[in-house]
């Protein structure tokens, strides 16, 4: 089943992981401190990223998780917002290329 993912940019990522764990009833499955961070639940694949001032509080992009997808893909809507594709490997990939060290083990959370 594919999950919805939404991208918000914020300021603070101490006080996003405290209210988004409150909103959503569950912990961050990968936290990058100060940086990012990541909450898969059952229906949703919800990240957060620090990002400058006047970015604060914007969409960063939306997508879907999809244990399906053959390789990480984006593409940009009528809109010109970002739509990521990918399955939960891929994006656990891309956080460890971001954040070197950040998922260990097999990455799998």
């Amino acid at each position: 089943m594919k999950k919805f993912h939404l991208a918000l940019g914020v300021a603070d990522i101490n006080a996003s992981v405290e209210d988004y764990s409150e909103r959503l009833h569950a912990q961050p499955a990968v936290v990058v401190p100060g940086e990012y961070a990541l909450w898969r639940t059952a229906h949703l694949n919800f990240s957060v990223r620090k990002v400058a001032a006047e970015q604060v509080g914007q969409l960063r992009h939306l997508g879907w998780e999809d244990p399906h997808a053959e390789a990480f893909s984006c593409s940009e809507d009528c809109n010109g917002i970002g739509w990521e594709h990918f399955n939960l490997q891929q994006q656990l990939d891309e956080i460890a290329l971001a954040w070197p060290g950040s998922v260990k083990g097999s990455g799998r959370v």
